[in-house]
C-alpha cells in the first residue's frame, strides 16, 4: 500500500517533544511490512524506508510554524499571521496532493489538512484530536470539509471515543467514524517506580502552559503544597504569559528521556486539571504505562481514560482534589492504583506497533471499497 501521511507536527530531533507521537506513528507504520510510506511534515529524522515528500521551501515554512507553536496556537494569538498562515498551509497541502498522485491512500492528520483533498476518489483516513472539534465551530468549516470528503471513501479516526458522537453528527452520513487509540512507547512500560520513603511526595504536571491547559492547578494546589510535605513539579513550554507561584517547581519543557529516566520513577502520580478540549492526552497514557496513578479534572477526555477508584481519581472541586492527593499518598493504595493503570494501558492501548496494525486494518478496509459518485 502506497500511503501519503500528512502532519503539521513532527519533532526536529530526538530531544524535541513537539509532535513526538507523529514520529512514533511514522516509525511504527514504516515497520509494518505492507506500507510504502511518504511523509509530508516539518523537518525531522525519518526512517530509512520512508520518502520525504516535503519541498525545501515547505520544510522551512513548516519549521517556522512549529517554532511559533503550531497553527492552532498561531490562530489563537491573532494578528496578520493568524489570517495568512491557514491559507498558506492549504495551498501547500493542495500542492503535495497534486504531486503525490500515484499513492493509494491518504493518511491525513487533523481535519484541517483534509480541506484541500483533490477530487480524485482516493480513500483517506483522517485523524482527529479535540482541537478539531473547535475547528468545526468556525463559520463554513463543516460545509467545506463535507464538500472535500464526500467523493472519497473516508474513515475519520478520533483518538478517543468521546469524540465519536459529535463527529458522526457532522459527517456520519458521508464517512465512517472509527476511534483509534494512539499507542504507547515501550520505554514507559519498562519504568520501575521507586518508593518515596521519607522524601517529600512529588506530584508531576506535564502540560503546555496555557490558562485552559493548567485550569485551576495553582488555585487548588496552593493549600495542598504549602507545608513542604509534598512538591508540585511542572513541566512544559510557556505558550501564554503565565505567572508561576514560587512554591511550584517549574522545569520548562522536558524531553521524554528526562521524564522517563528521572521524574516518572520517583513520582507519586500525575496531575492534570485541564479545561482544554483535548482528545486523549498522550502524557496520561505514558503515565499509566509507567504505573503512575492520575488525578484529573472531571471532563470527557479524562473520564474516558481514568477509572475512578481504580487507576486514578477525578476531581470537580478543590476539596475533592485535596482528598485525592491524600488518598493516593498512602503507599499501598498508590501501588495498587499504579499497577491497575499499567495493566489498563497495556490492554486498551498497547504499543505503537499495535496502533499501526489498527491503522493498516482500516487502510485495507478503505481500499477494498468503492466511492459513490
Amino acid at each position: 500500500m502506497r500511503v501519503l501521511l500528512l502532519s503539521t507536527s513532527y519533532p526536529h530531533d530526538a530531544a524535541d517533544w513537539r509532535g513526538l507521537f507523529i514520529r512514533q506513528m511514522v516509525d511504527a507504520l514504516a515497520q509494518s511490512g505492507d506500507v510504502q510510506l511518504c511523509v509530508w511534515a516539518p523537518p525531522g529524522e525519518l526512517p530509512a524506508s520512508v520518502t520525504d515528500s516535503t519541498t525545501p521551501a515547505e520544510s522551512a515554512w513548516l519549521a517556522n510554524l512549529m517554532s511559533a507553536g503550531g497553527i492552532s496556537h498561531l490562530i489563537r494569538q491573532g494578528g496578520l499571521n493568524a489570517l495568512l498562515a491557514p491559507f498558506k498551509l492549504l495551498r501547500m497541502l493542495a500542492a503535495v496532493y497534486r504531486r503525490q498522485a500515484e499513492v493509494d491512500i491518504y493518511h491525513v492528520n487533523w481535519l484541517q489538512c483534509a480541506l484541500p483533498l483533490p477530487d480524485n476518489g482516493k480513500p483517506a483516513l483522517i485523524t482527529a484530536l479535540g482541537n478539531d472539534l473547535k475547528l468545526l465551530r468556525l463559520p463554513f468549516v463543516r460545509h467545506l470539509l463535507r464538500r472535500a470528503i464526500r467523493r472519497h471513501r473516508v474513515a475519520i479516526c478520533p483518538n478517543a471515543e468521546w469524540m465519536q458522537a459529535p463527529l458522526e453528527a457532522a459527517f456520519g452520513d458521508i464517512a465512517e467514524v472509527i476511534p483509534v487509540s494512539f499507542g504507547i512507547e515501550e520505554r514507559w512500560y519498562a519504568i520501575q517506580r521507586r518508593p518515596a520513603g521519607s522524601q517529600p511526595r512529588r506530584w508531576l504536571a506535564v502540560t503546555r502552559l496555557t490558562a485552559d491547559k493548567l485550569g485551576p492547578l495553582f488555585e487548588w494546589s496552593r493549600e495542598c503544597f504549602a507545608n513542604g510535605s509534598r512538591e508540585l513539579h511542572l513541566f512544559g513550554p510557556m505558550q501564554e504569559d503565565i505567572a508561576i507561584p514560587d512554591w511550584v517547581h517549574y522545569h520548562g519543557a522536558a524531553s521524554p528521556h528526562q521524564l522517563a529516566s528521572q521524574w516518572f520513577p520517583q513520582a507519586c502520580g500525575l496531575v492534570t486539571l485541564s479545561r482544554h478540549a483535548e482528545g486523549r492526552p498522550q502524557v496520561m497514557l505514558e503515565a499509566m504505562a509507567a504505573g503512575l496513578p492520575i488525578v484529573a479534572s472531571d471532563m470527557p477526555a479524562h473520564a474516558a481514560l481514568v477509572e475512578p477508584g481504580r487507576t486514578g481519581l477525578l476531581c470537580s472541586s478543590a476539596e475533592a482534589y485535596r482528598l485525592a492527593l491524600q488518598q493516593l499518598e498512602d503507599d499501598t493504595t498508590n501501588q495498587r492504583f499504579g499497577e491497575a493503570a499499567r495493566q489498563r494501558a497495556a490492554y486498551r492501548f498497547g504499543t505503537w506497533d499495535d496502533c499501526a496494525r489498527r491503522y493498516t486494518t482500516i487502510y485495507r478496509r478503505l481500499l477494498g471499497g468503492t466511492v459513490d459518485g
